[in-house]
C-alpha cells in the first residue's frame, strides 16, 4: 500500500514538474513574431523559394519553436512513420528501425565476445592480471575515436556504426561479467566440488545464476552508452538513422523537427533501459 502511495505520489509530482517545463519553454517563447521571410526578396527569389518547397510569405516565430509548433511537427511524424520518398526524405520509423538494427547487431556482438572472456577473467586470477592492462588503457579510449580507422578498414558506414556500438558495448559488459563471477561466493563453488558437480553443470548451475545481476547492470551501462554513441556516429557517417535525422533537420534549419528528434532519442533511451532494468530484476535473488 505504500509503494502504491509513493507511486502516486511521485507520478503526481511528475505531471507537475512537466507541465511547469512546458508552461516556461511556452513563456519563453511567445515573444514578438517578425514579417514573412519574403521581405527584401526579388521575385525571383521567392518563386525559387516556392520551388524548393518552401513558404517565403509564412510568419515565422523570431526565437526558438514553442511547444505546440513540436507538438504539431510531432504529430506529423508520428502519423505516418514510415513513409519513404528519397534518401533524404524518409519517415521516423525508418530511421528508427535503421539505428535499433545497428545498436542491437553490435550490441549482439558485444555479448558474444564479453560474456565468455568475462567468465575466463572471472574464474582465473591469472587472466585477471594479463587482461587488466590492455582493458585498462582501451576503456577510455572514445568510442567515436575508432570511427575513421573503421572507415579505413572495414571501407562501409553501416558497418563501421555496428563496429563502434560493439566496441562501446563491449568494456562494461566485460568488467560487470568478470566482477559478477570473481564475486561468486566461495562456499558455493565448494560445495559444487564436494558434489563432483563437473564444470560447464558449474559454471551454467552455479555461476551464472549468481552472478546473472551482476552481467545485467553490465548489459544494461552497455545499452544506454550505445545508444548514446549511435546518434553521434550517424551524424559523422550519414544515410540514415536517428542521428542523421537530427544532423539533416539541422541543416534544414528546422529546430522544431530537431527537438521532436531529440524528444524521441530520449523515450527510445528510457524504454531500453526499462526493459534491461525488468530483466535485472527477473535475475536478481534474495539470499
Amino acid at each position: 500500500m505504500k509503494t502504491v502511495s509513493l507511486n502516486l505520489r511521485a507520478a503526481v509530482v511528475s505531471l507537475l514538474l512537466f507541465v511547469c517545463f512546458v508552461g516556461a519553454w511556452q513563456l519563453g517563447t511567445s515573444g514578438p513574431s517578425v514579417g514573412g521571410s519574403s521581405a527584401g526578396m526579388t521575385a525571383e527569389e521567392i518563386e525559387y523559394a516556392k520551388m524548393m518547397g518552401k513558404d517565403p510569405g509564412a510568419e515565422k516565430s523570431s526565437g526558438f519553436p514553442p511547444p505546440i509548433e513540436v507538438a504539431r511537427a510531432s504529430w506529423a511524424h508520428l502519423s505516418d512513420p514510415f513513409y519513404d520518398k528519397g534518401p533524404n526524405d524518409k519517415g521516423i520509423g525508418i530511421q528508427l528501425a535503421h539505428s535499433l538494427a545497428r545498436v542491437g547487431l553490435g550490441f549482439v556482438l558485444a555479448m558474444a565476445v564479453a560474456l565468455p572472456l568475462g567468465f575466463a577473467i572471472g574464474m582465473s586470477p591469472l587472466m585477471q592480471k594479463a587482461f587488466n592492462p590492455f582493458v585498462q588503457v582501451l576503456k577510455p579510449i572514445s568510442p567515436l575515436a575508432w570511427m575513421p580507422l573503421a572507415l579505413y578498414t572495414l571501407k562501409d558506414s553501416d558497418v563501421s556504426g555496428i563496429f563502434v556500438i560493439f566496441i562501446c558495448s563491449v568494456w562494461p559488459m566485460l568488467i560487470n561479467t568478470a566482477f559478477g563471477v570473481a564475486s561468486v561466493k566461495r562456499e558455493w563453488l565448494n560445495v559444487a566440488s564436494t558434489l563432483e558437480v563437473n564444470p560447464l553443470r558449474k559454471a551454467f548451475q552455479v555461476i551464472l545464476p549468481a552472478a546473472a545481476p551482476t552481467i545485467l547492470t553490465g548489459m544494461r551501462i552497455s545499452m544506454g552508452i550505445a545508444w548514446l554513441v549511435i546518434v553521434a556516429a550517424e551524424m559523422l557517417v550519414g544515410g540514415t538513422g536517428v542521428g542523421y535525422f537530427v544532423w539533416n533537420e539541422w541543416n534544414n534549419l528546422s529546430l522544431t523537427n530537431v527537438i521532436f528528434a531529440v524528444l524521441l532519442i530520449g523515450v527510445v533511451g528510457m524504454l531500453l533501459d526499462l526493459m534491461f532494468a525488468q530483466l535485472q530484476k527477473a535475475v536478481t535473488y534474495v539470499e
